[in-house]
């Protein structure tokens, strides 16, 4: 049984899809990446959340990142799915869904909670970094949707605190007002946040989001 946690190198794997056999690093490639299970294909709720990810793709792409679905079906009944998927979300899937039957990819990253169900994924969503590491672990059980803007959300806040010494607050979004990391000292803060910073309190510090350039 998997106990991945954050920061965890993610467990690299090939894998049949429906784009054909894929190495989970090299399709990430020096990118972002998301992997996301889904309980069963022609389950309603899966339906809508890949036709979202398709329609999602330009802003994925902006922010360098590869999504990868997976479902323990085959890929034959991936295939007449994403016909349904296509038709019904008025889209086209434009990314590789994994054909997990032998359920090595879900065991691997701790998709099936038996608790819940003992033979479908739960939903499960990865965000790993470019180092491969394990920047972000969401669990839903199968009966609520994914929010797919808030995982965008996520990921501007994952990429803006990689490179800058900020925390993006409670309900933060792109291009609000971030908080000072606290090991960083109003002397240094300074000299670093050239748009200028305020104290609401010693441990509380405000300054506009950093240029991600």
């Amino acid at each position: 049984m998997s106990t991945l946690k954050l920061g965890d190198k993610a467990p690299n794997f090939t894998a049949q899809t429906s784009e054909g056999e894929i190495d989970f690093y090299e399709y990430l490639g020096d990118g972002w990446g998301i992997l996301f299970s889904h309980p069963a294909d022609y389950t309603p709720v899966c339906t809508t959340e890949l036709g979202a990810v398709a329609k999602y793709k330009d802003e994925f792409a902006k922010r360098n990142v590869k999504v990868l679905a997976l479902s323990v079906d085959g890929l034959e009944s991936h295939k007449g799915w994403i016909k349904d998927i296509n038709e019904t979300q008025d889209t086209t899937v434009n990314f590789p869904i994994i054909a997990d039957e032998d359920r090595k990819v879900s065991n691997l990253y701790d998709m099936i909670h038996p608790n819940a169900n003992s033979t479908l994924t739960v939903r499960s969503v990865y965000v790993i970094g470019p180092d491969k590491t394990i920047r972000l672990m969401i669990t839903y059980p199968a009966s609520t949707g994914r929010n797919f803007e808030e995982l965008l959300r996520v990921i501007d806040s994952l990429q803006l605190t990689q490179y800058h010494k900020v925390a993006t607050p409670a309900n933060w979004k792109h291009g609000e007002d971030v908080v000072i990391s606290p090991a960083v000292s109003n002397e240094d803060a300074t000299g670093i946040f050239k748009k200028g910073f305020r104290e609401v309190k010693p441990y509380l510090r405000l300054t506009p989001q950093p240029d991600l350039d």
